[in-house]
This record gives structure tokens, C-alpha cells and sequence, in this order.
């Protein structure tokens, strides 16, 4: 089973750990170790797997082995000849250079550990990856653990059942049966199944009853994780003081789905959150399109296209369908839009100050403040505050501006003015006029 080394995906790293007897956990010889190297050791512990340490690419000019070396004995992985368990192999996958030892480690790890499987008994396994292929239906990819798989077999996987129509192997070929160890792609299933569920073969009638179980069990536990107290009605509460940013994944496989949904769910900001709303493996749907319409949700395609009837709805409701093959460009388009719903900020710019001293009377305006403009400039119909002893009285905006028996736009500093406030003339003399600009802040 090879596991994404890429950020995104830590749940199928996790997984794979589980499901595998031996780990090759796999080191760039001119890399080192990097942060998915150490949540894969942690994992392959959680799982108490064997580990081999295939150090990779030493056929490079700047690998450092022991470079390497030291930085594995600082997340407790200790070679063994430096006093430690962990067997080491540096190999080049390109050249080939010692991938014969590499597999000889693993034969010797194996026997070590008595890893032994019952071919003659019915199935048991896990799926490592499942889809829904236009065509074929639901496509599960079966590690088989134990007992052999055999087409026409009824097997059971989390809540899908259904019976074994046909198998492939690794490169696509048909095949009657699958042993210990081997992974192959399933047709027959009822439904796509979860990665990682558990899969088992089974008779007809015991099928129908182990469904009938699992589906209650999982209506029990949804019903129990619904936590109803005091501290969690607290956090809900909290969160609806947060804007919601609806989301939709529809994606090739369960595992794009996964984390993608574990991805873009945990984007935010201080007033927005995205919420993933629905997540599913296959075409987009004319379903997919109504329950975006009626939650206001963007459908994120994964590697996925819409189907005849989901483009005419889209065209019709005017849904935001965003197609991807690359994880990080659909983080960066949901982060952009969800910024964008942030309300607007803005900061005071103050742009000058005036010195009243005269008051004017006026019989059509009423009091006009007679200023000498100390620094900046003042603008008709700007933003002002009045100090009086350094205290505010009053905050509004300039209704006009006179220079010489002339209105003006504006006014610079070290001239004379007349300047009439909207909604104010109580003006003593020694008052400042400051004058501000709003000035949004991205």
C-alpha cells in the first residue's frame, strides 16, 4: 500500500499504517526528514507495525546518510548499528542499488515475526480505496488479509453488500481469485463503501443480518454523538455568531474526498467558516446541484466532471461549480472567497487641522468658524471632529468652505478660511477642526 506523502492526506497515511504488517517507511536521502516523515513514524507506532527505514535516492551528489540517520534517532528511530531495532537500507529506485536487500529485509522481517495467513478459509480484508465508476458502478480496492476472495462471493463492506461480479488485479487484468496480501479491485458492491472499512465474506442470509446490525449500530452512534450538553450548546451558540461558507466535494476516490473534506473544512477566518456541507465519490449530479442551490454551497470538483443534467441545472440556478486536480489551488480559491466576506475595516487618516479663531454670524447658515488651516488640508463635505481642550464636542462633516467670499473644494495650510459645519455653530474661539479620511484596510 503506497500512502501520499502529501500534507493533505494524514487520515490515508494513518489508515495504511492499520491496515499493512510491515511498514517501509521511505526517506529522501537529500531531503532528511521532513513533517509527513514524522506523523508517519507516529503512526506506524500507534499501529505497532515493524518498521524498515528505506532511505532513498543516495545515487544523488548531496545525499548524506548519516545526515539522515541523525535526524531518525531524534524521533526515536535508532539504526541498529548505532545500538537500536530499526533496520536501515539505503536504495536508489532509480539505478535499482540495493532494492534486492531491501526486499530480503522484508522476507526477514516477515518470517521474524511469523506472519502467517489461511488461504483455504473465507475472506477477510479491508478496503483501501473505493469509487463510483460510470460504467462499472461502485469499484472498492480490497486488501485481502486473510482466506482467499473468489468471484461470486457475498461480501460485506461497512454498510455495502453485494455480491463479488468480477476482479482485477494491479495492472487491470481479470482474475477468478485473490489470497493473502493481494489487492485487487472489486465489482458487485450495493454501494461505494468508506475507505477503511473492514470487509468480510460471507453467506447470502448471514449478508442480510450483518447489514440489518451495522446500519442500526451506525444509527446509534450517530444518535449518541449528537452531544446535547450545557458546554457544547455553548460552543454551537458561538458558532453561529460565524458567517458560514457552504461547501460541496465530489471527488474521483474516497480518499480526495476525505481530505479534501478535512482540508477545506478547517479553513477560517475571524467571521467566517467553511462548513462541508456534503462530500461524495463520482460525477457531479443534478442532486449534488439542487442541494447547492438551496444551501448557497460551492461544488468543488475533484478530478470529477458534471453530468449532462447537473450542467443544464447549473446553468439554470446559477450554481458555482470549481473543477480541480490539484488540492492547494482549491485551498487558495476557498480562502479568497471567504476573505472577501469579511466586513470592511478601515482606519482614521487625519488629513489636517484648522485653529478657529473668529465666529461669523450669517442669517442663511448660521455660525461661521473663521480658521487658520495649521497643517495639512480640509476638503468640502469631509470627515471632522471639533476639540475644545483637547476634548471632543462634536463629529461630522464640512458643509461648506470660503476663501475670500469664494467656496472652494479645499484648503491648504497656512491660509485663512470661513467653514461651516453641518448640524453645528456653538463654535468658541481656540476650537480645532481635525479633519480625517476612512481608509479601508485589506
Amino acid at each position: 500500500i503506497d500512502t501520499p506523502g502529501h500534507a493533505a492526506f494524514a487520515a490515508m497515511r494513518e489508515r495504511g499504517a492499520k491496515l499493512t504488517d510491515i511498514a517501509i517507511l521511505v526517506v529522501a536521502a537529500d531531503d532528511g526528514v521532513m513533517p509527513q516523515t514524522v506523523e508517519a513514524i507516529k503512526y506506524i507506532k500507534e499501529a505497532k507495525v515493524p518498521m524498515i527505514v528505506a532511505i532513498n535516492k543516495i545515487d544523488k551528489p548531496e545525499a548524506n546518510i548519516d545526515r539522515i540517520k541523525q535526524q531518525l534517532t531524534e524521533h526515536d528511530v535508532v539504526p541498529e548499528e548505532w545500538g537500536g531495532d530499526a533496520i536501515l537500507v539505503p536504495i536508489s529506485a532509480k539505478t535499482g542499488q540495493n532494492v534486492d536487500k531491501l526486499l530480503e529485509m522484508v522476507l526477514f522481517v516477515a518470517e521474524y515475526q511469523n506472519l502467517r495467513a489461511n488461504p483455504k478459509r473465507k475472506a477477510i480484508g479491508s478496503v483501501v480505496e473505493a469509487q463510483l465508476d460510470k460504467g462499472k458502478g461502485p469499484v472498492a480496492t480490497i486488501l485481502v488479509q486473510n482466506g482467499t476472495l473468489k468471484v461470486g462471493d457475498v461480501i460485506i463492506a461497512g454498510t455495502s453488500v453485494g455480491k463479488v461480479r468480477a476482479m482485477f488485479n494491479e495492472k487491470g487484468k481479470n482474475v477468478k481469485s485473490a489470497g493473502p496480501s493481494f489487492a485487487v479491485s472489486v465489482l458487485g458492491l450495493s454501494s461505494v463503501p468508506n475507505a477503511g472499512d473492514e470487509m468480510y465474506a460471507v453467506d447470502e442470509k448471514m449478508s442480510k443480518k450483518v447489514l440489518s446490525e451495522r446500519v442500526g449500530r451506525e444509527r446509534n452512534d450517530m444518535i449518541k454523538a449528537t452531544d446535547n450538553s450545557v458546554e457544547s450548546l455553548m460552543n454551537r451558540f458561538k458558532e453561529t455568531e460565524f458567517k458560514s461558507y457552504n461547501v460541496i466535494i465530489k471527488a474521483d476516490v474516497q480518499g480526495s474526498v476525505e481530505a479534501l473534506k478535512d482540508t477545506i473544512g478547517a479553513i477560517c477566518n475571524e467571521e467566517v467558516k467553511v462548513r462541508c456541507i456534503h462530500g461524495g465519490v463520482g460525477a457531479v449530479n443534478e442532486n449534488d446541484i439542487m442541494l447547492a442551490s438551496a444551501s448557497n454551497a460551492l461544488i468543488i470538483a475533484f478530478n470529477v466532471k458534471q453530468d449532462f443534467k447537473a450542467k443544464v441545472l447549473s446553468d439554470k440556478y446559477k450554481v458555482n461549480i470549481q473543477t480541480y486536480k490539484i488540492i492547494y489551488e482549491a485551498v487558495d480559491y476557498v480562502t479568497k472567497q471567504i476573505n472577501a466576506m469579511l466586513t470592511p475595516k478601515f482606519k482614521e487618516v487625519v488629513s489636517g487641522h484648522a485653529e478657529l479663531r473668529m465666529i461669523f454670524k450669517a442669517s442663511k447658515v448660521g455660525a461661521i468658524a473663521g480658521c487658520y488651516i495649521l497643517d495639512g488640508k480640509l476638503t468640502k463635505n469631509q470627515s471632522v471632529r471639533l476639540l475644545r481642550k483637547n476634548k471632543e464636542v462634536f463629529k461630522g462633516t464640512i458643509a461648506t468652505i470660503q476663501r475670500e467670499k469664494t467656496e472652494v473644494k479645499e484648503i491648504l495650510a497656512g491660509f485663512e478660511c470661513g467653514i461651516v459645519l453641518n448640524g453645528f455653530s456653538a463654535f468658541e474661539v481656540g476650537d480645532i477642526i481635525e479633519g480625517y479620511d476612512l481608509e479601508r484596510i485589506n
